[in-house]
């Protein structure tokens, strides 16, 4: 055994964790399909989100924890089920008014709102695919309306057809009583006006394959195979199990309790119910569950447009089984974190590397980090400086770390783009300066004739020495009562950046006229 696949047999990262559950799995009796086959499935109601990436990408990290432990090859599957009925139009697509009208029609006949596919369903799989590729995921797409109407769905229902009342059994016992009386688990395409119906069933013939209901008062015969019918989502769940004979799927914690209902309709139709991780709910700013449909929470869009793809997928590894606000505030501390791993990484033996965040994102091969300065140092910079454009960065980060270029520190570079966009679209508009007191002004003054005299070396940690003297000198206990006051008169800020640090980066005159605005009152209004 290698040095590797012994010390990933003890790792606590969760990955390994959850891979080495599949491990004992397989121990005995490897799958006869030749893989272990990881799956994600995807509701195309409305644009993907944040969490729909998260599914993958957490996937994805149990799927190559497994690939360094195990020698049975994997696949990973992203399912679409666009052959659901469109049951409500979202908020944040254009004209919805003109989408009323195909209410309950499968997303897959849906015309596109945005008016670039054939239909909504088809341009929310695009959506996912572009995302997913972005971040260079491997994968196979599965489309629920071509996986229905190809036939590679009919062994399946021809299979709960027969096993309706067996099935059934199962989904009544979860139901109300009100809603028992119509549940069905099929669920027919009407012929008439091609919408998802939710009628009881007349009759259901096993031998012929067929369910008989009515469709708008007339009575109708249809075969549950060709994407005439499609089953229930809790069925549908178990059943496409079985159909592809999956071995792992999560989800998140509001499908938790339905867990027990698609194992047993999986087992009911023949296969072995897959291995399952259930992750905790992504809440917006106001702690609710974000939700496709209403566009709450950060999208992926978003997320890359003020941090890099990395972050992204860091801030998806932390602590998968608890709930985590997902708003833009969270954005600065995940790039910075990340970045931490990534020098840290450096320095680790295997050991530590395979617990290190980094060797998930990147499947062992991380980068090394060019970011010398933290984004957190640049949004203040791009605070203090009312910075506009990323050039007008670099002549700060040049003072700094002269022998750095855009050219040598690519990720820098484009960190330094972020920062001007995030301070411009959320610290700019919530910047409040105040005014400072007696003591604070006194304080702030000397700090400023002390920066006037300094002749050292232009040192973070030496000048960080110097303000924390300044600040005993005026009395502040504790000290941190005077950096709030210099982040709050200087920077219209509650937090900010190691003050020294930002002294070194930003300029020792520059500071020093910073001061000077601040007092003199021009900050405030």
């Amino acid at each position: 055994m290698s040095e590797l696949r012994a010390l990933a047999m003890t790792s606590k990262a969760w990955p390994f964790e959850e891979a080495r559950k599949l491990v004992k799995r397989f121990e005995k009796n490897p799958p006869t399909k030749g893989c272990v086959l990881f799956e994600t499935g995807y509701g195309p109601s409305g644009l993907p989100h944040i969490g729909t990436f998260g599914e993958v990408a957490r996937t994805t990290m149990i799927r190559r924890a497994f690939e360094a432990i195990s020698d049975i090859p994997t696949k990973l599957i992203c399912f679409s089920d666009d052959l659901d009925g469109m049951r409500k139009v979202p908020g944040n697509v254009p004209n919805p008014e003109a989408m009323q009208q195909h209410l309950q029609r499968p997303l897959s006949v849906v015309p596109d709102p945005f008016g670039t596919h054939d239909s909504f369903g088809d341009h929310n799989n695009a959506m996912l695919r572009r995302f997913l590729d972005t971040f260079g995921f491997q994968y196979d797409f599965y489309s629920a309306s071509e996986f229905y109407k190809s036939g590679q769905f009919d062994e399946i229902l021809l299979r709960a057809v027969g096993k309706y009342d067996e099935i059934m059994e199962v989904m009544l016992a979860s139901l109300r009583e009100e809603r028992r009386a119509t549940y069905s688990i099929f669920l027919p395409i009407s012929p008439k006006s091609g919408r998802v119906l939710y009628v009881p069933m007349k009759s259901v013939n096993a031998a012929e394959g067929t369910i008989t209901f009515d469709d708008e008062g007339e009575e109708t015969t249809l075969s549950v195979t060709g994407g005439q019918v499609k089953l229930q989502w809790k069925p549908d769940f178990g059943a496409r199990w079985a159909a592809l004979n999956v071995d792992f799927e999560m989800y998140g914690k509001d499908h938790s309790t339905n867990t027990h209902i698609y194992d047993k309709i999986c087992r009911i139709l023949g296969a072995p119910a897959p291995a399952h991780f259930v992750y905790e709910m992504f809440l917006d700013e106001n702690g609710n569950k974000i939700s496709k449909s209403s566009g709450n929470g950060i999208s992926i869009d978003e997320w890359l447009t003020y941090a890099s793809a990395e972050s992204l997928s860091y801030f998806m590894y932390l602590k998968p089984k608890s709930a985590k606000r997902l708003h833009f505030d969270v954005i600065p501390k995940a790039v910075d974190e990340y970045h931490q791993h990534l020098r840290a990484f450096e320095g680790q033996d295997l050991k530590a590397r395979l617990n290190n965040p980094v060797w998930h994102i990147h499947q062992g091969q991380p980068p090394v980090s060019d970011m010398v300065v933290p984004f957190a140092m640049l949004l203040n910079l791009a605070s203090a400086s009312n910075t506009e454009t990323k050039e007008q960065m670099w002549g700060f980060i040049n003072k700094y770390a002269p022998e750095a270029t855009s050219e040598t520190h690519p990720g820098l570079d484009a960190a330094a783009g972020f920062a001007v966009r995030y301070f411009h679209d959320f610290v700019k508009p919530e910047k409040v300066y105040r005014a400072a007191t007696d003591v604070e002004r006194a304080a702030l003054a000397d700090l400023a004739e002390q920066l006037k005299a300094w002749d050292g070396e232009v040192d973070a940690e030496n000048l960080q020495s110097l303000v924390f003297a300044v600040g005993k000198d005026h009395g502040f206990d504790p000290l941190r009562a005077w950096f709030a006051a210099i982040y709050e008169v200087l920077l219209g800020a509650k937090q900010g950046p190691r003050f020294g640090g930002f002294v070194a980066l930003y300029g020792v005159a520059e500071t020093v006229g910073l001061i000077e605005k601040a007092l003199n009152g021009e900050f405030v209004t």
